[in-house]
């Protein structure tokens, strides 16, 4: 069974850990609209009981194959990253992700497969949220704070933030490229 967990710069969830997240749980956003590359509706689902004040998401097929979006703990993350963690899991499920074998963890493809996540995350954001740049940095320091606070040397943080930011400024729109990617893959 194939799992995608946010951030995967690095295949580490990403984890919303500040003070104020602890102290005051923000309130949760709706998950978008997701579709798999087979026509089929992916699920959302709370993943209840965590004590861990961190926030993460995960892509995968359930027990009777249904596709999936794990969120857990999303109260400790403030709405823009809620919404981009949501889609950055849809994304793997878009893109075929979730049906391959698992590249191994942090290796070209497993990168690869990540970056295009969040840059479909971005594109999605952009058009259907109407982000704009300031609404993009809330993603990008709530994003990079956490990845700091779990150790993600300061080199993968940056590259990440390139890798959103440079997206985010492309033109077209997130189809685009969940098209091309299932054409390399010859899922299309």
């Amino acid at each position: 069974m194939r799992r995608y967990i946010l951030p995967a710069v690095l295949g580490i969830a990403v984890m919303a850990s500040s003070p104020v997240a602890q102290a005051q749980p923000f309130e949760l956003v709706d998950a978008p609209a997701c579709v798999n590359n087979k026509g089929e509706p992916v699920a959302f689902r709370a993943v209840e009981g965590t004590r861990q004040p961190l926030a993460a998401g995960m892509a995968r097929r359930g027990a009777n194959g249904e596709p999936m979006v794990m969120r857990s703990n999303f109260a400790a993350a403030p709405g823009p990253l809620q919404q981009f963690i949501d889609r950055h899991e849809c994304a793997h499920h878009q893109t075929g992700d979730v049906d391959m074998p698992h590249p191994p963890r942090n290796g070209p493809v497993h990168l690869m497969n990540e970056a295009v996540a969040d840059c479909i995350a971005v594109l999605r954001l952009r058009h259907e949220e109407g982000y704009d740049a300031g609404r993009l940095m809330q993603v990008v320091e709530a994003l990079s704070a956490d990845m700091k606070k779990i150790g993600f040397p300061d080199i993968s943080i940056s590259s990440r933030v390139r890798n959103i930011e440079s997206c985010f400024a492309r033109e077209g729109g997130a189809d685009e490229l969940i098209n091309a990617r299932l054409g390399e893959r010859g899922l299309k």
